[in-house]
């Protein structure tokens, strides 16, 4: 139980940390703790499957992925290797809405009274049971994800031919 306090603050630390990092390249490192920490969270319910695959997948593809864009993009940058904040006068209201959120979930968390939730079901996180709710309950999102992600890469790949054939890419 201690080590599940642990690890939600470390998510919250680190989803905070994606948040305020002036570096984007500290705010993806922010992104892989905050994914470690959820994995270690998936550990704590005995879903071993689940937290290799936040492992894996998201921590280890994903981020290697968004690092890669990070550096090959050239983005003007400001003196300090930041960007410039895109969000202008928003800021403030932006930073009073989190904390009206935090509030609402600490007093739900507190009005809870400790209470555990429903019981986790003994096939939780097992491959057989991810598996069964990915191509039965989740198979039309999980087709349309792929859909997307296929139009992503042929477009990225149409846009790098293109700049190549203009004369604009190296």
């Amino acid at each position: 139980m201690i080590l599940g306090w642990i690890a939600g603050i470390m998510a919250v630390a680190a989803g905070a940390g994606v948040i305020l990092a002036r570096n984007t390249v500290h705010s993806a490192l922010f992104l892989i703790a905050n994914f470690i920490a959820v994995a270690v969270l998936f550990l704590g319910l005995h879903a071993e499957f689940l937290a290799l695959i936040e492992v894996i997948v998201y921590a280890g593809a994903i981020m290697v992925l968004f690092l890669f864009v990070v550096t090959v993009l050239s983005v003007d940058k400001g003196p300090d290797n930041a960007l410039p904040s895109p969000l202008g006068g928003q800021t403030a209201g932006g930073f009073i809405l989190g904390i009206v959120v935090f509030v609402v979930l600490a007093l739900g968390v507190v009005g809870a009274g400790g209470a555990l939730g429903p019981a986790v079901p003994a096939a939780f996180g097992s491959v057989a049971a991810f598996g069964r709710a990915l191509f039965t309950t989740y198979v039309y999102p999980f087709e349309l994800t792929a859909f997307i992600l296929l139009v992503a890469v042929v477009g990225a790949v149409s846009l790098t031919r293109s700049l190549k054939t203009r004369g604009d890419g190296n």
